[in-house]
């Protein structure tokens, strides 16, 4: 509720209506697993599909005002699909002053529109659901001659929420601790299970088995389970390669829990031993990723983990003979990129890849307590004439969860090994 009065105060004026993830079909008639629109679950906590949330703003004579509309209580149905809580029920136990029958929203819904100034509502996501805001304004426009005024503007909420969603409440941290915890588990478990000869798919099994036997719904996203080349293909997602004995294994994997999303990815041997050249590789990305932690502060610039984190690979990347030249030239020239292409982190929320702008009015943002991120650093060297055949398909990525605090920042994935002295110890 507090969320939604939020809402309605950063409105100013207005009506937002902000609908939830309609369902896929999968096939026939068998569906995708159902997930909400995290969006709308922020604002109401409601799980159900088929229900649209209206927040109307205050305004001179009225106090501001929150409507759901939802599928009606249909135990014939709940038979075949589970509860249902209905109109009556969800607004008792969501805190709604008003609750209605999704089969009513086209009816009722110009009339809530009629004399509001603006309209706020998720704009270029759903055709079908821009479609149906334009049909609903359109029959307000057409009682103009008995008075009624239409909304003058539509604007897309999501910039209001993305900049509520950034910051985590005390809540929200908590869930994300847990869901953390739980991701943190499944990867130790996947480093005391490996042998060699075994394939990625059984890997993968034993990250979801822990995901669900303590409680998560589902991945926050497709695991990656790479063993030896596959990790240097950064979105690799087959699974289905055998591992041998001598490579690495990187599993980037992360459980959702009520909403909220972990993103863990760690790098060790399928025969629990690194060999001197993978050595030298997790050390350098691992004292990258220690070099980004620093930079983590409130007050500091968004950017400043990344460059921290390109400074020690560029002059790494020297000392291994994988780059030439100076550490202004490799980072000018951007050669470090054959070997670390992407950035060091990004938001983590409610969906893996969060919401929130990276910049504001130009420039890089700057870190408040209770934004969470991941720092996630990497390097991914495949064959080539010009480096030496010792390093060869070796992809290695660290990546943690982290709170940006008062003091600093706080690591929410401690629990999952990192150094190599840790990860040798667990795996024997």
């Amino acid at each position: 509720m507090a969320r939604r009065l939020h809402l309605a105060q950063a409105m100013g004026a207005g009506i937002a209506i902000i609908p939830t993830a309609p369902e896929r079909l999968r096939n026939r008639d068998a569906h995708y697993p159902y997930r909400f629109d995290s969006y709308f679950y922020y604002l109401t906590g409601f799980r159900e599909p088929e229900a649209v949330l209206i927040v109307i703003a205050a305004s001179d004579n009225n106090p501001a005002k929150q409507i759901l509309f939802c599928r009606e209580k249909d135990i014939e149905r709940e038979v075949w699909d589970g509860y249902r809580y209905g109109p009556d029920a969800a607004r008792e136990a969501f805190g709604f002053d008003e609750a209605y029958s999704i089969n009513r929203l086209d009816e009722l819904l110009p009339g809530l529109l009629a004399d509001q100034s603006a309209i706020y509502t998720v704009l270029g996501q759903d055709t079908v659901w821009d479609q149906r805001i334009m049909g609903w304004t359109n029959r307000v426009r057409e009682q103009a001659r008995s008075g009624v005024t239409a909304p003058a503007s539509i604007h897309d909420c999501c910039a209001l929420l993305d900049e509520m969603r950034l910051i985590k409440d005390t809540d929200e941290l908590q869930t994300m601790q847990r869901a953390a915890d739980i991701s943190a588990q499944a990867h130790q478990r996947a480093m005391q299970t490996v042998q060699p000869d075994m394939y990625e798919y059984e890997i993968e099994a034993e990250l979801l088995y822990t995901f669900h036997r303590h409680g998560a719904q589902a991945p926050a996203y497709t695991s990656i389970v790479a063993g030896g080349g596959n990790a240097c293909v950064l979105h690799y997602v087959e699974n289905n390669a055998r591992l041998r004995s001598g490579d690495l294994l990187l599993i980037d994997a992360g459980c959702e829990l009520n909403g909220y999303a972990s993103d863990i990815t760690r790098t060790f041997p399928v025969n629990g031993h690194f060999s001197a050249a993978q050595k030298d590789v997790y050390q350098l990305v691992l004292a990258a990723q220690a070099a980004a932690l620093e930079q983590v502060k409130s007050g500091n610039h968004w950017n400043d983990p990344h460059q921290a984190a390109l400074g020690v690979l560029a002059r790494g990347f020297i000392d291994l003979g994988l780059c030439r030249g100076s550490v202004d030239a490799v980072l000018e020239s951007e050669d470090y990129k054959r070997f670390y292409m992407h950035r060091t982190g990004h938001w983590l929320g409610m969906d893996v890849h969060d919401v929130g702008a990276y910049k504001q009015q130009g420039a890089w943002r700057r870190f408040e307590p209770g934004m969470v991120l991941t720092v996630e650093p990497g390097c991914y060297i495949r064959p080539a004439d010009d480096v030496p055949q010792h390093f060869w398909n070796i992809g290695i990525r660290i990546e943690d969860d982290v709170v940006v605090t008062q003091t600093g920042h706080e690591l929410l994935t401690v629990a999952a090994p990192k150094t190599i002295a840790e990860i040798e110890e667990l795996m024997q």
